[in-house]
């Protein structure tokens, strides 16, 4: 594993941040059950080696829980994401939060499997949600991972 550190936003790391959104999400904005939502503009960790961000994880607070909205590793299999996680979560209850959520896409499937390893449950599938976000957000691929097709949003939980 990587030496690296896990910190908060500043307002110098907006520049990075809305480059970093657009580049892995395809725009600014991500569309969760409908919603559009910009990331850029919520609470948010960076990690980082050496002074260079390597990871994002932004997230907001909805009544009792805390729903993260994105995260990206930009170093895979070095504990970057589930060290964003684990901040999260630790902000999550100290906000006194119940849960924490999440939503991915059907095709995400190794995205499921690591945050399952994280303590994460399947909550409920949305079925075709993905393609009416799709009319929010056209940038949302018809095809996804491993060549599947994305449809459906899947939303998980980790209860705190």
């Amino acid at each position: 594993m990587t030496n690296f550190t896990v910190r908060p936003n500043t307002q110098q790391d907006q520049p990075w941040i809305q480059e970093l959104i657009t580049h892995c999400w395809g725009s600014e904005i991500i569309v969760v059950h409908e919603e559009s939502i910009t990331p850029a503009q919520l609470p948010c960790f960076i990690a980082e080696i050496n002074k260079e961000n390597v990871g994002l994880i932004t997230y907001r607070f909805k009544q009792n829980q805390c729903e993260i909205i994105t995260l990206d590793s930009l170093q895979a299999r070095h504990g970057i994401g589930s060290a964003l996680i684990c901040t999260v979560k630790m902000v999550a209850k100290e906000h006194g939060c119940l849960r924490l959520c999440l939503v991915t896409t059907n095709d995400n499937t190794a995205a499921m499997r690591f945050y399952q390893q994280l303590g994460f449950s399947l909550l409920s599938v949305y079925r075709f949600a993905a393609d009416k976000a799709r009319l929010i957000k056209p940038q949302i691929p018809m095809v996804g991972n491993d060549n599947i097709p994305i449809h459906d949003e899947i939303e998980m939980e980790m209860k705190l």
